[in-house]
This record gives C-alpha cells, structure tokens and sequence, in this order.
C-alpha cells in the first residue's frame, strides 16, 4: 500500500490574479495525515479556511472558484494539479486574496516551488477510490462528457474541438501520473481573442497578458480595434493581418491547449479528496462539467463503502499455512483462508464459503446460511491477525475479544459466496487493547459490520 504525502516544508509564490489583476502572495505549508486540501484567506478577519472539495465549488465560469459561508477563492485549479499531479494528499495553503496568482497561466512553477520543498512520507496509507463500474457525465447543452472506466492505474484523455482554423480538433493522455511534471504541467491555459472583450466588459482577466496564456488570433478584426484591445490588456500591439498564436512565448507542445485541458481536470478532481485508480476519457471538457464529476464520486463516496479489490491471481500476503502458526483456531472454527492485504491500521482477509461447511448441516437443512455469530468471529479472526502483527514472536500470544458493539447484519450469506474482510484500527493500539472496526462483503455489497474490542495476551 501506498502512504500519504505531504511537503517537508513551507514554500510561497508571488504573483498578479488573472481575473483581479491584483498582486497576491500565496503559501503552501505541510499538513497532517488525512488534512486533504485546504485553503486559508488570510487577507480576511479570522483568518477563513475553505475545504478544498467539490461540493465547496460555487463557480465555474473561467475557472474554479471555491466558496464557504460568503467566503471565496477562484483560480484554485493550476496550483490543485500540481498538489495531485506530484501525488501530494495533505497540503494548508494560505492566499491574501480572493484568487490564486495565474503566474504563466500553467502549474509549472507550482511543481517547481514543490520539488524544491521537497515531498514528505507519512505514515497513513493512501484511501483511493476505485472505479469498479462505468461512470458517465454529459452536458447535452455543450456536448461534453466524461466517461470514467475501471483500470489498475490513473490514466486520463483529454479530446477537445473548437470552430477555429488554428485550433480545432486535439487530444492528450496522461498514461502515468509520474508524467505529470514533463509533459502536463507547463501547458498554459489558452484564450480566443474574440472572447477577451466579452470577458473585460464583464470585470474579469484584468491581470491577462501575452505572458499568462497562450492567445489564439483566428478571426481578423481591424487594426484600429486590434489596437485598442491591446491597449485595454496593456500588451504591445500585434499586426492585425497576422493570424495564429500571438502570445510571446511559442507553444511548448504542438498540443498544449489539449494537455492544459487534461491539467484542468486533474485540478478538478482533486477536489474529490482522494486519488482515483480509474481511466478518464474527456470529449470537450471544462470546469463545469469536471465538477459535475467529481460532485458525482463524492456522492458516491459518501453513500457507498467501497469493498476491498481481490484479484485472485495475486498471491496472498498469508496463506492458510502461516494463518494455522499465528492463529490457534482448528477445524470447524478457523474462519479465514487467507490475507490479501495488511497495513499499519488495517488488513483484509477471504473466506470462501462451501456447502461443505459443517454448520451447514443444521443452518438452515433447507436453507442454508452462514450464521451471523460466525460472520463476526470471522472478522474477528481477521483483525486477531492485524493485532499480532503488532508484536514480537506472535505465535506467543493469542488476542481475546473483550467487546463487540453496532452488530449490523445487511443481507445473508450462502454457499459459494466469497467473504472478504477489512478491519481497520479506530484507535492506537494501547497497554495490549485494541479497537477495531470490522466490515464484511459480499462482492461490491456490505452483508455485516461491527466494532471490536481485543486484548493481546501472552500465552502460558
């Protein structure tokens, strides 16, 4: 398993708002285990902190704003994928203004200050959320849509397509989250000149230039109105009769504008609050429907325990050999064929349930079904063999259960059903006592769950 990140230490950032043109100062500061992304208006009386997640997204017209209690902070998304893109999982960042700095309108200088702060292990495992079915979003206004599918890895597409001559149809993959540094996180946002009036006229890019964003000429205007554009952005003026890319800096890709769009989205997942394990496919993405997305896993999230992934085919951790020298339980009364997983503050174990089991023979004659009695000695079973991971020479000592608390038994088991097993620690194991939380699944589905109380104890 993997372990949460953090920063090892501080880093701050200078630079104007894209939307403000204000100068505004941004801090990253190291965060304790399962913090997740936060960020502080210090700017403001009492110093407000925002939970950096998708149900906080109050707008997303030229970016991602984050609102809380009439409190916001717009253009989180650039310095969002660098934290996701660099797999950092708990970071407090303080800002004295109501948006990020768009710096080169990348994250590229983000991911700098990052890698030079350097990246911290921690000791919690990481909490992925992993796509086991289809998911699908669409925006039939727009055309766009998001389809996420199941896969071993984080993989994303992004396909865009626009009415330009210089810039229609493009794609980007990111196949490796490692990736990120080199070949996503230096694409610059991008604008059409024929949508930079509109956005003046309504208050925003006040802090737009030729430097902050790749600017894309595709429909010729005269030079008098080019000109007085370019006086209202404060930008050098351009020959009207030249179209094509007119910021300063060439394109760093020959599909920058695409790979920006596949930043963007990694800066909107983000705000589900965990790592996906899972392949998104974009078609003509943007901020709202990436966060009708990630508003979608995060209801799921919060509705549906995920069950624990087994794959056959990968070896067991402990197989039913080493369980017999860790756990003292024979026939008929050993619960657990083997361990597929073990953390420091979890474990997961399998059972396969046959007709052949010998409670079977009076539970039910005509119906048969596993006792719930046996599901939690089971479970119990399972988090008796996290426990002794705890101790030196565990085959000396055995783990008593003292309590069980908020049994709850969801559906029945059967024959030829597979259990599998995930018991976490709730609390820091104590003077030989334990508690636990125990789940019990069935597939996808949750059949049984309890709280646990063990002591360990030496045998004589």
């Amino acid at each position: 398993m993997s372990k949460q990140h953090t920063l090892k230490e501080s880093f701050s950032l200078q630079g104007k708002g894209l939307h403000t043109g204000l100068n505004i100062q941004i801090t990253f500061h190291p965060a304790p285990e399962n913090h997740g992304y936060k960020i502080r208006r210090i700017d403001l009386e009492n110093r407000p902190v925002i939970d950096a997640i998708a149900e906080n997204v109050g707008s997303t017209q030229r970016g991602t704003v984050l609102s809380k209690d009439n409190v916001q902070v717009s253009t989180v998304e650039h310095a969002l994928a660098a934290l996701y893109g660099l797999e950092i999982d708990n970071c407090l960042i303080e800002v004295n203004a109501p948006e990020f700095p768009i710096l080169d309108g990348s994250a590229i200088e983000y991911v700098k200050k990052i890698e030079q702060a350097g990246i911290q292990e921690q000791n919690a495992e990481r909490d992925y959320y992993i796509v086991k079915q289809k998911i699908e979003v669409k925006d039939e206004t727009t055309g766009a849509s998001i389809v996420v599918l199941p896969d071993d890895k984080f993989v994303v597409h992004a396909l865009i397509a626009f009415d330009s001559d210089i810039l229609d149809s493009q794609f980007a993959v990111l196949n490796d989250i490692k990736d990120f540094s080199k070949e996503i996180a230096v694409c610059r946002t991008f604008v059409f000149v024929r949508e930079v009036e509109p956005l003046l006229n309504n208050n925003l890019i006040k802090g737009g230039d030729l430097d902050n964003a790749i600017v894309i000429y595709e429909r010729q205007i005269s030079q008098e109105r080019f000109d007085q554009l370019a006086d209202k952005m404060g930008v050098i003026h351009k020959d009207a009769n030249q179209l094509g890319y007119i910021m300063n800096k060439p394109l760093v890709f020959s599909n920058e504008p695409a790979r920006h769009k596949l930043l963007d989205i990694l800066g909107d997942i983000a705000l589900i609050g965990k790592p996906i394990r899972g392949r998104i496919i974009a078609t003509c993405p943007g901020h709202k429907i990436n966060n009708k997305l990630a508003r979608l896993i995060r209801k799921n999230i919060k509705s549906d325990l995920q069950a624990p992934e087994y794959n056959p085919n990968i070896p067991p951790l402990l197989d039913i050999n080493r369980i017999k020298e860790l756990l003292p339980h024979r026939y008929p009364f050993l619960l657990v064929d083997k361990i597929i997983e073990m953390g420091d503050k979890h474990i997961v174990g399998v059972k396969n349930v046959s007709m052949n089991e010998p409670f079977f023979q009076g539970h039910f004659p005509e119906e048969p079904v596993m006792p719930g009695v046996l599901l939690v000695e089971a479970m119990a079973q399972t988090g008796g063999l996290m426990v002794l991971n705890f101790v030196e020479e565990p085959y000396r000592y055995s783990t008593y259960f003292m309590k069980i608390d908020a049994v709850k038994f969801r559906q029945k088991v059967v024959p030829g059903d597979t259990l599998i097993f995930r018991l976490e620690l709730i609390t820091e194991i104590r003077r030989g006592i334990a508690n636990m939380k125990g789940f019990c699944f069935v597939g996808e589905k949750l059949v049984c769950e309890a709280e646990f109380m063990a002591q360990i104890v030496k045998n004589k």
